[in-house]
């Protein structure tokens, strides 16, 4: 049977803007404006920062913390005597104006008039503000609903509850929510009892006990889903 749905809640980052590719070039700018190469941190850097956002997850600090800390820990690691916060800031500047896009995202969007769409993001909301603005969506969600301004993150209840009330949503099974991440997308949506579609552009393995509703590989096979295949 199809299922029909009224809203759809998009993740952003690796879901529809090519934060790999954002992220390179604003840490290249960012250590530039330093006098430092890039690529001698970038691999370290990495690594911290995907052991803060799992943390984040498990709601171990704040978003504050870890935009601070991946900083404070990169540079303790090298040896650089650099203000970690400042840092920082400089460059969540450069990151909002990287608004690279995932293949198929603009296709996509045209393709989705007669139907509500929002945004759940963990992240800065500045970043994600400004590079919406450059993107070809700045009018297309209904809501932005960002960790930073709401105070939690995904997977936890408390971002859905915020969702469904701030977009007046009554029943679970018209909503859809589509993300990469299988631990704060897919894992919270299907806790908090919604379908969730998995992007899953490199066809990566799910060993996680995330479930999702379904599995796309490119962003025009969620016409398919929506179409009822």
């Amino acid at each position: 049977m199809k299922q029909h749905y009224d809203v759809l809640l998009f993740d952003l980052d690796d879901t529809i803007f090519d934060f790999q590719t954002a992220e390179k070039a604003a840490f290249t700018q960012v250590f530039k404006e330093y006098g430092l190469r890039a690529p001698d941190y970038l691999h370290d850097y990495q690594s911290v920062s995907n052991g803060l956002w799992q943390q984040l997850e498990q709601q171990q600090i704040s978003l504050t913390q870890l935009g601070n800390e991946r900083f404070h820990q990169l540079f303790k690691m090298h040896k650089l005597s650099l203000d970690a916060q400042q840092f920082n800031d400089t460059y969540l500047r450069f990151l909002g104006e990287q608004p690279f896009l995932i293949e198929g995202a603009v296709a996509l969007f045209e393709e989705l008039q007669d139907i509500r769409i929002a945004a759940v993001s963990n992240g800065f909301e500045r970043v994600q503000q400004a590079r919406i603005a450059l993107s070809p969506f700045a009018n297309k969600f209904e809501e932005l609903i960002i960790s930073e301004t709401v105070g939690h993150q995904k997977p936890s209840r408390a971002i859905f509850d915020y969702a469904f009330n701030t977009l007046q949503i009554n029943n679970k099974d018209t909503v859809l929510m589509i993300g990469d991440s299988l631990t704060s997308d897919i894992k919270g949506g299907q806790h908090y009892g919604i379908d969730t579609c998995w992007f899953n552009p490199n066809y990566k393995a799910n060993h996680s006990e995330a479930a999702p509703t379904y599995e796309i590989h490119h962003l025009s096979e969620l016409i398919t889903i929506l179409n009822g295949f």
